[in-house]
């Protein structure tokens, strides 16, 4: 009797142990978003955006936002806004409806999306970013506070409740405009990158990073000349690709694009990620 009881115990706590194990989807991909304001969204919504979007594309979202109906950490489907309450269309957007229209229809995309407008690649350093707070403009102030001071925190908080119900494959970084000319640039990513790694414990051999362009020298961008340093990533961060906004549209100020250029360079982060999955067409 002793025995059965204590076989009894045993595969209960086995069960819970896996719970989960069981829960987890490996057919929904997750994908962590961050960076700044091209990456947060700073083109006007449009009609085409918020219809026809499928329900395999979801997103988590990272705030509570009651006009929106949405809570902190819960699973939507990716309808934008896809950063904060009130953002505008992101590369995120048309990644996430141009990667479930190339997938098998058993996989499902979910985004997170974690930017603040403005910010250096210094405010996601795990170890420093409170001394980047400390100098920060006001104005940029009260989006941190809306990630409660830290959104490396918060992207990292989000992430492993997405690892309940899925697998990450893959981030997407826009950011650069604020650290213009610098060069440590690719090596300040790379330590964002690998503290994601060690904190999701996730294996950099199957998570690699895609890098946005700045608004292109052929459409006039501001901040064209830090697409060289961009280019260099991959040199620094082995499984990083960068992304071209070469012909994407961008917005009257020469900094960020236009709803149309999101729209493109969404679409091309899709179509690298969909090579590295080797899905190009629907199966």
């Amino acid at each position: 009797m002793m025995k059965i009881k204590l076989g009894l115990i045993l595969i209960a706590g086995f069960l819970l142990s896996n719970v989960k194990a069981f829960s987890q989807d490996p057919n929904f991909y997750i994908y962590l978003c961050f960076g700044q304001s091209n990456m947060e969204g700073n083109a006007k919504i449009e009609a085409q955006d918020t219809i026809g979007v499928d329900s395999r594309f979801q997103v988590m979202e990272t705030l509570d936002c009651p006009d929106l109906k949405r809570t902190k950490g819960n699973w939507y489907t990716a309808i934008p806004p896809l950063c904060r309450c009130h953002t505008g269309l992101t590369p995120a957007d048309y990644f996430g409806r141009t990667m479930i229209a190339n997938l098998p229809k058993n996989i499902r995309v979910g985004v997170i999306n974690v930017a603040v407008g403005g910010c250096k690649i210094e405010l996601f350093d795990k170890d420093n970013y409170s001394s980047y707070v400390s100098t920060a403009p006001g104005w940029m102030l009260n989006m941190i506070k809306e990630y409660d001071g830290n959104p490396y925190g918060r992207l990292v908080e989000m992430a492993k409740l997405a690892q309940k119900d899925g697998v990450i494959k893959g981030i997407l970084l826009h950011q650069g405009e604020s650290n213009s000319n610098d060069s440590l640039w690719t090596k300040k990513v790379k330590g964002v990158y690998d503290n994601l790694m060690k904190d999701l414990n996730l294996d950099p051999k199957n998570v690699p990073l895609l890098a946005g362009e700045t608004v292109n020298a052929d459409q006039n961008g501001i901040c064209a000349g830090m697409n060289a340093i961009i280019a260099t990533l991959p040199k620094a961060l082995p499984n990083s690709y960068v992304i071209s906004s070469a012909g994407c549209a961008d917005g009257p100020d020469n900094l960020h694009f236009s709803a149309a250029g999101y729209r493109e360079l969404g679409k091309r982060y899709a179509e690298k990620m969909l090579s590295l999955l080797r899905f190009k067409n629907k199966e």
